[in-house]
């Protein structure tokens, strides 16, 4: 399993649009859940970008 750095979370959401950083603290909770969905979605991107893909030469297996 990879851990996710620390480092990179904040640098992440500190680069989320502005909106959904000040939308988490919104009073409707439609505002807030959009705004924790839009965090989720930068954060997803990022850790996905820096996961390491298997090689081709790597043989898969099934768990």
């Amino acid at each position: 399993m990879t851990r996710i750095d620390p480092t990179m979370l904040a640098t992440t959401i500190l680069e989320a649009p502005d909106w959904a950083r000040v939308g988490i603290t919104a009073p409707s909770p439609y505002m807030r859940y959009d705004a924790a969905m839009e965090l989720a979605l930068a954060i997803a991107a990022t850790v996905e970008d820096k996961l390491e893909l298997p090689s081709g030469n790597q043989s898969a297996l099934d768990l």
